[in-house]
């Protein structure tokens, strides 16, 4: 409700009212004597009201008789206090306006002031005290009448505010636009009826008004009255033949309310006003898919949305709700489509690439995604979830030059992100420098103290990045950290068992390891291969050899052919083994011996 307060000017002026007349003295001599059958006239209520204001001004007035030193010395008090209210200084203020008082006490400008500013320091009860005080001095003031209001309806008292506002309109000559005051406190409080009768009253009073007719008709959709919402929206659409917005808003009444053919009426007539309503043809859109008609519902929205009057905060929440529905191939085209419109339309808004950024992540078009959130961060670079997905992407399609590059971007604004150490760390590892990573990872792991399976993930790829520095222990602790956490780590598993078995060591702890993976994912080439050499290691030829050649019915990796080379070489065939070498060498990414393998036919490890 909007607090409306007298302004100084008149506040001061009030100081230099009259003091209330004392009640007149009969003259001496002068009492009539009443006749014997005459019986005493009963007074009004509003007699006895005016009676018992005047007794208690009276009271005021007689404990206290006011000197003009005292008056002035009121007045500089109060003018004091309302400078300290204005610099919100309110504990000064009030010492100042309770001496104000304390001279003056019948002067209902100070009350009010009194009032104000406890209400505006948060003593609310104090407040009430002194705007009912102002209200009862001087109740031909409306700005006391809303003070005292103001304070009830801060505390939660509704009806006591409602009962002030009525007791306002009442007393106080042309004060019936507090109606609307009235009905929005009703309508706060839920009494839709007390609401409903006091806007008629405000009807009556001023002739139909748009605003009454509108809030009549949120109470009867409130009410679940439709027809009479409906009423009141035609009649609004009569009065304001050129106000489009309430045609939209009787087009959304019906859509609402599954009265399709006259949603459909109503908003192609918004689009006889305006052809160019964004709002109808959304309208429209929302029918047209209600009704079944997919293609006509498509073409409304995506009309709407060639609109730059459909605001952009509007077209994001359409495009979240297909995100929440994807991936789903109905409706894959009109998302990516509805998102390139809305980038076109909207090219400067970072939100518009955002989000069209994240349906085609879902849609699985990843590198356009990632460009799309790139435009996303040249407009604004301050959202982290935004460059997260960046990342995200640049990992998934294994770009590490990318990684190494957005990550380093990213950790200037958000050096405090414990993932964007993690992929930093990666990039660095991946691009053959073991220290830098191992440095990011460790920076970022101190990062990621309160979140124990990012814990585990820097503990795994520390264990990568010391034994890509050759030293052993630091990546064996890490790998043992990661595995404390999850047993099952699988990454963990297979890369600290192979790099085992390429050392020699721990060669039992190697196929333990390898072999739990074997088992859990019987299929998978690179366990099976990790498995087979261990075996290797152990010389178990023909098992490492059974092995591999289960895992080569899956992979053409270079580092499975070769293996297998070699076991075929243990084995004694080395003709075959040699042919293996060469169909490595042919596919490339094999180890660094294989020329020595081939040119001399023999085996170097």
């Amino acid at each position: 409700m909007r607090r409306v307060f007298p302004s100084l000017f008149l506040l001061l002026a009030l100081l230099y009212l009259p003091e209330p007349g004392r009640a007149q003295q009969s003259q001496s001599g002068t009492t009539a004597t009443p006749k014997a059958e005459a019986k005493p006239r009963k007074l009004s209520r509003k007699e006895r009201k005016e009676l018992a204001r005047r007794a208690e001004l009276d009271a005021v007035s007689s404990q206290r008789q006011l000197t003009e030193k005292d008056r002035e010395a009121s007045e500089a008090f109060f003018v004091e206090g309302v400078k300290y209210v204005i610099l919100e200084d309110y504990n000064k203020a009030l010492e100042r306006l309770l001496k104000a008082y304390a001279l003056n006490p019948g002067n209902a400008a100070i009350s009010y002031k009194i009032a104000e500013t406890n209400l505006l320091s948060g003593n609310l009860k104090d407040a009430s005290n002194f705007a009912q005080s102002a209200v009862k001095l001087d109740p031909k003031n409306a700005y006391y009448y809303l003070l005292l209001a103001q304070t009830y309806a801060s505390q939660k008292q509704y009806d006591q505010a409602a009962k002030v506002y009525t007791q306002l309109i009442q007393d106080v000559p042309d004060s019936g636009y507090y109606l609307f005051n009235l009905a929005d406190l009703y309508l706060a409080q839920g009494k839709l009826n007390e609401a409903l009768a006091t806007l008629e009253r405000a009807e009556k009073q001023f002739g139909p008004l748009d605003e009454v007719s509108f809030k009549k008709q949120q109470i009867y959709l409130k009410q679940n009255n439709l027809d009479k919402a409906l009423l009141e929206g035609e009649a609004l659409i009569k009065a304001n033949p050129d106000e489009i917005r309430y045609v939209l808003a009787q087009a959304e009444m019906y859509a609402a309310n599954n009265r399709l053919p006259d949603a459909v009426r109503v908003a192609e007539q918004a689009l006889r006003q305006d052809p160019e309503s964004p709002q109808a043809r959304m309208i429209l859109a929302d029918v047209y898919r209600q009704q079944g008609n997919a293609a006509e519902s498509e073409k409304q929205i995506k009309l709407a949305f060639e609109s730059p009057g459909l605001d952009i905060d509007d077209k994001v929440r359409v495009l979240v709700d297909f995100i929440k529905q994807l991936p789903n191939p109905k409706i894959e085209k009109t998302a990516l489509d509805l998102a390139a419109i809305t980038v076109r339309v909207h090219p400067k808004e970072a939100k518009a690439y955002s989000v069209a950024g994240d349906i085609q992540t879902l849609t699985n078009h990843k590198e356009d995604a990632r460009n799309t959130y790139l435009q996303a961060i040249k407009l604004d670079n301050s959202r982290y979830q935004i460059w997260q997905q960046v990342v995200l992407i640049d990992a998934e399609l294994s770009q590490t030059d990318s990684l190494l590059r957005h990550t380093d971007r990213a950790l200037e604004l958000f050096p405090n992100q414990a993932p964007l150490w993690f992929y930093n760390g990666v990039a660095y590892v991946l691009n053959k420098q073991p220290a830098k990573g191992v440095k990011a990872l460790e920076y970022g792991r101190k990062l990621a103290t309160d979140n124990p399976e990012l814990l585990a993930q820097f503990d795994t790829q520390l264990g990568d990045a010391y034994h890509e520095l050759k030293e052993y222990a630091k990546s064996d602790a890490a790998y043992e950290a990661a595995l404390t956490f999850d047993a099952n780590n699988a990454q963990a598993l297979n890369n600290y068992s192979y790099f085992l078995s390429v050392r020699g060591e721990k060669l039992d702890r190697a196929k333990e390891m390898s072999g739990k993976l074997v088992k859990q994912f019987p299929d998978n080439d690179t366990y099976l291969d990790t498995y087979a050499w261990v075996l290797y290691k152990q010389k178990d030829y023909a098992g490492a050899k059974q092995y591999l050649e289960k895992a080569l019915l899956t992979s053409k990796d270079a580092t499975v052919i070769e293996h297998y080379g070699d076991v075929l070489f243990q084995l004694g065939d080395k003709d075959k083994a040699h042919a293996e070498w060469l169909r490595a060498k042919k596919i490339g990414g094999a180890s660094s011996l294989i020329d020595r393998k081939i040119k001399d036919k023999k085996l170097y490890e």
